[in-house]
């Protein structure tokens, strides 16, 4: 009879531990996603690495069941009460021009948790952006003007921050001695001029056969604040 319950202790021990094992695992996995309609739920799965979006005891962790949802009508009330968002908001200020991926990637962020915080940010007016050809640069609303946030993106391409360099240092080049100083091919800089002059920083001027290129000197100052402030570490 002893023998008996030692062994339907035994059995119950090992299912105990075996059950506990698998909701650890599920737990590691942690995710989660947000629907958008009335009232809006963030839906959590079982995993962990996404706990920054909700505020969950740590300790109940795994008291939780492995998927659930949490109401957030009233906890986004205030675009800051949440520690991600402040992060990006905060990195964004830091860092105006900066792309999507490279928020992600300098602040550690899965993608659609990112997007997630982005969108409330920008519903309540905290902060902007502007197309970069597919691409879309962030800034902080309200600081920048249109111009500015272009001028902006337009420094964050190494091609384009070159060529300002060049013609703020030397003043006046030709085609291709500017190409020869950016270090791109003749056609390359034909296209690179071509944008940079609808934006109206780029004189051209034609002597004989050769095109010379100079800076507006009215758009030098601003040309120059922006190309330190993207230099910043």
């Amino acid at each position: 009879m002893t023998l008996k319950r030692v062994v339907i202790a035994f059995v119950l021990v090992s299912i105990i531990i075996v059950s506990f094992a698998a909701l650890v695992q599920q737990q590691k996995n942690f995710t989660f996603s947000v629907t958008t309609t009335s009232p809006r739920l963030v839906r959590v799965y079982s995993g962990i690495p996404s706990l920054r979006a909700i505020s969950t005891d740590q300790y109940c962790l795994l008291a939780l069941p492995t998927s659930f949802s949490v109401d957030v009508r009233n906890t986004d009330q205030s675009p800051f009460n949440n520690y991600t968002r402040t992060e990006i908001y905060d990195f964004i200020k830091d860092n105006p021009g900066i792309q999507f991926r490279g928020i992600c990637a300098s602040l550690s962020l899965p993608v659609g948790l990112a997007q997630y915080h982005l969108g409330v940010l920008i519903k309540a007016g905290l902060i902007s952006f502007v197309r970069d050809g597919r691409y879309k640069r962030y800034f902080e609303s309200k600081k920048f003007s249109k111009k500015d946030m272009i001028t902006i993106s337009l420094m964050r391409h190494k091609t384009a921050k070159r060529i300002f360099e060049v013609l703020l240092d030397k003043k006046r080049m030709s085609h291709s001695q500017l190409a020869y100083q950016v270090s791109i091919t003749s056609q390359a800089l034909t296209w690179q001029m071509k944008c940079l002059r609808k934006m109206e920083f780029v004189l051209q001027a034609n002597e004989g056969i050769k095109t010379i290129y100079s800076l507006d000197e009215a758009s030098a100052p601003m040309l120059k604040k922006y190309m330190t402030l993207v230099e910043k570490p």
